[in-house]
């Protein structure tokens, strides 16, 4: 048997509050997209997930609270893309906020950079998964902009919300 540490013992359980928060965060505001999608806060959470976990633990609390939201919204269609693109997301969001954050030393910095290329691969994502998984075709294009609208919004109150969480160390203690 594999000795487990006090450590990875807590970055499973901020692994498993992200993947709850992923789910809250995309279950509660709900605003119907055209495309049979919806724009909501998750990715606010994923976000952070990223920059908190780091890219695997926060990929994989991205991906599975997401995927759960889709699953308990009634859009379980999504659901497999769903896992997918937020933890490609996440895990491109974390990569890169570590490495900018150690070569630039501007948090704020790694923080958009990172955020906007995590959103760009959850738009790119959600298209393809649209067009091709879902035979939707070049019609999938439509649901573009009610990602990169979702994306703005997420990326925004992650921004907004990282300093707090980070200032006041609130999950040092788990």
């Amino acid at each position: 048997m594999i000795p487990v540490t006090d450590r990875q013992i807590r970055k499973l359980v901020r692994a498993a509050l992200f993947a709850a928060l992923c789910a809250i965060m995309t279950m509660v505001i709900q605003l119907p997209s055209p495309m049979q999608g919806y724009v909501n806060l998750g990715d606010c959470a994923v976000l952070l997930s990223a920059w908190v976990l780091g890219p695997w633990y926060g990929g994989a609390a991205a991906g599975a609270g997401s995927m759960l939201a889709d699953l308990l919204s009634g859009y379980a269609h999504y659901a497999p893309g769903t896992l997918v693109v937020k933890f490609a997301m996440a895990a491109s969001a974390g990569v890169l906020f570590s490495l900018l954050r150690r070569c630039t030393r501007h948090t704020l910095t790694a923080q958009g950079v990172s955020g906007l290329i995590g959103e760009a691969v959850m738009v790119l994502g959600y298209f393809a998964y649209a067009c091709l998984w879902l035979g939707k075709g070049w019609a999938a294009a439509a649901s573009v902009p009610g990602n990169i609208l979702q994306g703005i919004i997420g990326l925004t109150a992650a921004l907004a919300i990282y300093p707090v969480l980070n200032r006041g160390k609130a999950l040092s203690h788990l």
